[in-house]
């Protein structure tokens, strides 16, 4: 038995939620597959939403939140790690009906741990997390759908945050011209940094009024954010442009018409980054470790802190108060 930190949140009968830096030990860990030494966790907005009382996505209290989690296997009942591998596990029920991230050790099932692939650090991995992630497999579909630097600028909605900053840098990296949409104009040196063509105003995308169609501005768009702005957006495609969503910041109702689809034949990429089948998930890490690989953006996109910083910073991303990724130092 080893005792050890973790960021516990609990929850009483009458709807008042207790969360707490803990001492805890890996007796009161699930029986998993793998037990991990926890080096590096990230700060998602799902964890934000994990840590607000009677969340609907908790099935079971207590938990520790922290939907992703990176460090070096302390000890395996499966076959296909050892002791001493160095290991990443994001998302599936990890921080949500399983124990994450935010905690100094962790155990999980070994079908939702991935090698960590040659090139790529343990915090380095973090930097990406679920956020570095998502934004890779949005890249990774849209050029599958036949989207090369080519055909136009592509958009990237809700750009300073974890998933947008990503997307900005990677495309940048891959020789694309980024458009960055934000509605934090302050940001606009920090997205040129990172590799963004031009950056624009939220307003820019949706000022308020939605067209069947609108003027044709974007070959691709990468968009966290959802609602009547992916709608919007979606009337400014070029002919047989695509976008990759991920996201619902915005809400989740997209009152969309069915006339950039039957006329201007546009896809809509569906991002889902949490049940992403293995194969394609090692697949991913993979070219995040080669060719996505934006070590130039890691130190203008991170902000390290520690256990005892997380709470603060989950009310911060809930509030809309983060830039880039949070990552969180473990071990």
């Amino acid at each position: 038995m080893t005792e050890f930190k973790a960021y516990y949140i609990d929850q009483t009968k009458n709807g008042k939620m207790n969360a707490e830096i803990k001492t805890i030990s890996t007796e009161d860990l699930p029986a998993s597959d793998v037990l991990i030494q926890v080096h590096y966790s990230s700060v998602n907005y799902k964890d934000g939403m994990i840590s607000t009382p009677g969340n609907p996505m908790v099935k079971d209290y207590p938990i520790i939140p922290g939907i992703d989690l990176a460090g070096i296997i302390v000890h395996s009942k499966d076959d296909r790690f050892q002791e001493g591998d160095a290991v990443i596990a994001t998302s599936y029920e990890i921080g949500v009906s399983h124990h994450g991230g935010f905690s100094e050790y962790a155990s999980v099932p070994g079908d939702w741990v991935v090698p960590l692939p040659d090139g790529l650090t343990l915090e380095e991995s973090m930097i990406y997390g679920t956020a570095g992630f998502t934004a890779a497999l949005s890249v990774h579909k849209l050029e599958k759908n036949g989207l090369t630097p080519e055909d136009g600028p592509v958009l990237v909605t809700g750009a300073t945050g974890g998933v947008g900053s990503m997307a900005v840098a990677m495309l940048a990296k891959r020789g694309y011209e980024v458009e960055a949409s934000t509605g934090s104009e302050e940001h606009k040196d920090y997205l040129l940094d990172l590799g963004a063509a031009r950056v624009i105003s939220r307003v820019d995308v949706y000022d308020g009024k939605l067209k069947a169609l609108g003027k044709q501005r974007w070959a691709a768009a990468i968009d966290p954010v959802g609602g009547k702005q992916l709608a919007s957006l979606l009337s400014q495609l070029k002919y047989e442009g695509a976008a990759a969503v991920s996201g619902l910041t915005a809400g989740t109702d997209v009152p969309t018409q069915v006339y950039p689809f039957i006329l201007r034949g546009i896809n809509l990429l569906g991002i889902d980054s949490v049940y992403c089948p293995m194969e394609t998930r090692k697949e991913i890490w993979s070219r995040l470790a080669d060719d996505l690989k934006t070590t130039d953006a890691f130190e203008k996109i991170k902000v390290e802190i520690l256990l005892d910083q997380v709470p603060g910073t989950l009310t911060s991303i809930l509030e809309g108060k983060t830039r880039g990724r949070t990552i969180v130092k473990l071990g």
